[in-house]
């Protein structure tokens, strides 16, 4: 019975070794593994600073082209202030035309005699003016 025990004994002291033997092979696979894992994860975090900067400028000039926009935004709103007063002042100056204009119109209209008259008084005086100038010449 004894050597049954140095047996059993053996056997578990081999089982043992065999289990040992697959646990470090294992172990030392994990290690690799985990070993690239952490060269992975370091590469990834310096990516990640590398886009944090860039992200971060990105922002900041965002920020200055929304501001330029704002300002820009501004200049144009002022320069729209004044197109629309000069649209205004030619409107009035449009209006104030066409009163002279009705006005003139009107008068005409009222004074059609007397312009015919003074029209006929003018050719009168402009050849007489004719006659006297050829008489001149001739003496």
């Amino acid at each position: 019975m004894i050597i049954i025990l140095y047996i059993a004994a053996l056997i578990a002291a081999v089982a043992f070794a065999v289990l040992v033997i697959f646990l470090a092979r294992t172990l030392t696979a994990v290690r690799r593994t985990m070993n690239n894992v952490a060269d992975t994860l370091e590469g990834v975090e310096k990516q990640m600073e590398g886009i944090t900067l860039e992200t971060t400028e990105l922002l900041n000039k965002t920020n200055k082209l929304a501001e330029d926009v704002g300002e820009k935004s501004q200049k144009l709103n002022t320069l729209v202030d004044g197109v629309k007063g000069i649209g205004d002042t030619v409107q009035e100056f449009n209006q104030s035309i066409r009163s002279v204009s009705k006005g003139l119109t009107q008068s005409a209209h009222e004074n059609t005699d007397t312009a015919a008259q003074a029209m006929k008084w003018g050719q009168v005086a402009i050849n007489l003016w004719k006659k006297a100038k050829k008489e001149e010449t001739k003496s």
